[in-house]
Order: C-alpha cells, then structure tokens, then sequence
C-alpha cells in the first residue's frame, strides 16, 4: 500500500510540474505572439483614431463648403439667365 501511495503522490507530483511548464510555455508563445503582432501593426503604418478623426471632419468640411458653393453657381446662373 505504501508503494503505491508514493506512486501516485511522485505521479501527481509530476503532472503538477507539467502543467506550470505548459502553463509557462502559454505564456512565452503569448508573449512572441503579442510581440510580433505589434511589430506587423508598426509596419502596416496605419493611422491613430485622432488622425483618421481630423481627416474625416476635414473631408466633411470640404463636402459642406462644396455644396454650398454648387448652390451659390447654381443661384448665379439662374440670375444670370433671368437677366438674358
């Protein structure tokens, strides 16, 4: 019995030290996961959200201003075919 018992306590033992070692090796691989990953995004030169906000509001600006000044044409022309 008492052989046994050191068995499973050296077996237990050893599924202990399996599962920190696997645990540890999670964690490296997310550590290189994570790294390359940032490394990719670096690379791929993508723009902040700050950027990407200023270049929509100036894009929304210019459509504005746009339909405004095609409505200010389109009023000039009238007149100016009014006055023919």
């Amino acid at each position: 019995m008492q052989t046994q018992s050191a068995f499973f306590d050296e077996l237990a033992k050893l599924m202990g030290e399996a599962a920190g070692a696997a645990d540890g090796v999670r964690r490296e691989a997310e550590t290189v996961f994570r790294s390359q990953l940032q490394r990719l995004v670096a690379d791929m030169e993508f723009v902040s959200r700050e950027e990407f906000e200023a270049v929509r509001d100036m894009a929304r600006a210019a459509r504005e201003e746009n339909e405004a000044l095609a409505a200010r044409i389109a009023a000039l022309e009238q007149r100016l075919e009014e006055n023919n």
